[in-house]
């Protein structure tokens, strides 16, 4: 094609790229998003559908650094790194360990509660806006222990979620029941959060996104972003132009933003899961095994059970074996659960070492704005994100201080 200019390229039709596109469609910007293979084809269709806005501690944190060598020791547990990619993801991991420390993480987590607050408070006008409520679920989340001993470990966390504000509330044996019937008797402690939300599926919502994207006059083309060039992109089918690039092409970014000379250390955590179809079980609210690193949760008709961490970058093959071995627990954990006629998954959840996302200015390219690298929590943040980056873009002052999101905090 030839060489032509837009006010804004998007680079990611994911749900981070889409929501981003919507925001400043919003305010009369002109947008282009383009995607190697179109929208919702990463891990914004194949995640968990959560809004976990009650999620403000982050990964890195003492707890999962005295669990982590534990978890190695399992090829098929909650984290796991492939041989191949021990190497490559020292780095990563020497940074990981020092944001786990105690006053790192007090500050990632006021840092995180703040982007909470204002995704969930841009969330519900978002989707009215854009005719997307339907959507959204309200069943809340429930966090199941064995044991007194991992729930009182737990407790650390929820006395901070209870410094924000969070509603929760502490249930034992027949209370558990109440919530969610059919789970076995192991888990004799849990913690219920009502203000943990979900939506019906997060493909069709983020296909829903592209629909309403292309009705508002925004453009989506299928092209793949090769390099950041002056005053633009360019692309498998020429280079564009525009006044502003937003960088949202979640675990892919940091090879974009290698080609303006910039070195982010954005990690890829592999996901797993398998998704069973309608009848597999009756499912009332999402539940998280946090000792296992999973979750079981609604999507559609049917429920999906999935999670753990693999940080094995973009290329190596997937090991689906790991999306067995979750659904093999599910069913223990779960005895009525039916795991037949199952589709597997795998997707990469781009990931900092903090925990925290890259919102703002690439360095040396000012029109590059970045939006990528929310981990699990792409979907939660995806309309707080937006409105940062349309507030960067239009003028606007953010909602919130965006210098810990910086790209260039490391």
């Amino acid at each position: 094609m030839a060489e032509d200019r837009r006010d804004v390229i998007v680079i990611g039709a994911g749900v981070i790229g889409l929501s981003t596109a919507l925001a400043l469609r919003a305010r009369g910007v002109e947008v282009t998003v383009i995607d190697r293979e179109g929208p919702a084809a990463g891990a914004s269709a194949g995640n968990a559908g959560a809004f976990a806005f009650t999620d403000i501690l982050p990964l890195a944190s003492p707890r999962i650094i005295r669990q982590a060598p534990k978890w190695l020791l399992d090829p098929l547990g909650p984290l796991s790194v492939p041989p191949a990619y021990a190497l490559r993801i020292a780095p990563w991991m020497w940074r990981f360990w020092k944001a786990s420390w105690p006053a790192r993480v007090a500050a990632s987590t006021r840092v995180q509660t703040a982007m909470m607050r204002l995704s969930r408070a841009t969330l519900e006008p978002f989707l009215a806006r854009e005719g997307l409520l339907p959507f959204l679920r309200r069943d809340g989340n429930l966090q199941v222990y064995e044991g007194e001993a991992e729930f009182r470990a737990a407790l650390p966390g929820w006395a901070a979620r209870e410094a924000e504000g969070i509603e929760f509330h502490h249930l034992l044996g027949a209370e558990i029941g109440e919530v969610q019937p059919g789970l076995a008797p192991r888990f004799s402690h849990a913690t219920f959060t009502p203000g943990w939300w979900s939506v019906t599926d997060p493909r069709d919502y983020t296909l829903a996104l592209a629909d309403r994207l292309r009705a508002r006059g925004g453009r989506i083309e299928v092209a793949e972003a090769r390099a950041l060039v002056p005053g633009g992109v360019e692309t498998s089918t020429g280079v564009m132009r525009a006044g502003w690039i937003v960088l949202a092409a979640g675990a892919f970014s940091q090879r974009i933003a290698r080609t303006a000379g910039v070195r982010i250390p954005l990690e890829t955590e592999r996901g797993y899961n398998t998704t069973l179809p309608r009848g597999a079980f009756d499912l009332r609210t999402q539940v998280t095994f946090g000792g296992h690193g999973f979750v079981v949760t609604r999507i559609g008709e049917g429920v999906r059970v999935g999670g753990a961490v693999e940080l094995g970058g973009l290329d190596l093959p997937p090991n689906y074996a790991r999306a067995e071995a979750m659904l093999k627990r599910a069913a223990a954990f779960l005895p009525g659960l039916k795991t037949t006629g199952g589709t597997q998954w795998m997707g990469f959840r781009p990931s900092l070492p903090d925990t925290l996302p890259a919102i703002g200015p690439l360095g040396p390219r000012p029109d590059v704005i970045c939006a990528f690298g929310h981990g699990h929590l792409g979907l939660t943040q995806s309309t707080g994100t937006a409105e940062i980056v349309a507030d960067l873009i239009t003028g606007g002052t953010p909602a919130i201080d965006i210098r810990p999101f910086s790209p260039h905090r490391f």
